[in-house]
């Protein structure tokens, strides 16, 4: 389909589908609902995404992507591998802010909907084709970063890929029971910090030498 990213209207799409789904969900999100926000047509949203579980994929690999980037701008010419570890589990647990260079994307109701409706991605009976076809390069690729830290610290930790998709999961479910599900979690969403304090206390007892 039509890289949204290579016109205005596509990058009206993106913006504000973030908000539509951030406000109604996957389930009451329609085509429909987006045209009329912003003023077009079901024709030409279909145009840029076959249907809205595409348009998620997209949503959630931008994410993925977003946070490499984040990751390796923040490790650039850190020479501990323990600190570079430490900085990929702060930004796997952290809130996000805005970003200045992606004025396009609200990037905070992108985590939100990333924690609420990202395994809806994968959770198909089209998994095994979608992979082929690399809906989720972006995902894997930023696991395999932190992964490979991880063999750094210890080349004989024999979970690293395990270990790392783990902690990426858990820290969006120990979000969303913060917030929905708090007899489930220790975890208070006013107090980000304390996440961050979990996921590094796992990865580092699990990876000791």
């Amino acid at each position: 389909m039509k890289d949204p990213d290579s016109s205005e209207k596509g990058r009206q799409i993106i913006e504000h589908s973030i908000l539509l789904l951030d406000e109604l969900g996957l389930e009451s999100f329609t085509f429909k609902k987006l045209a009329a926000r912003i003023g077009t047509t079901e024709a030409t949203i279909y145009r840029y995404f076959e249907s809205k579980h595409m348009l998620l994929s997209y949503l959630v690999s931008w994410y993925w992507s977003w946070l490499e980037y984040r990751l390796v701008f923040a490790t650039h010419n850190i020479q501990p591998a323990e600190a570079r570890l430490k900085i990929a589990i702060g930004i796997l647990a952290g809130k996000v802010e805005r970003d200045i260079n992606f004025v396009h994307v609200d990037e905070v109701a992108l985590q939100r909907i990333v924690v609420a409706e990202s395994a809806k991605v994968y959770l198909t009976k089209e998994v095994d084709d979608n992979n082929r076809e690399g809906f989720f390069f972006s995902y894997k690729r930023f696991c395999k970063r932190v992964a490979a830290i991880i063999s750094e610290i210890n080349p004989e930790y024999q979970y690293p890929s395990s270990l790392v998709s783990t902690v990426a999961e858990t820290a969006h479910y120990q979000k969303f029971f913060s917030l929905h599900l708090p007899s489930l979690t220790n975890i208070s969403d006013s107090r980000n910090e304390q996440l961050e304090a979990f996921l590094t206390e796992l990865v580092f007892k699990a990876i000791a030498k």
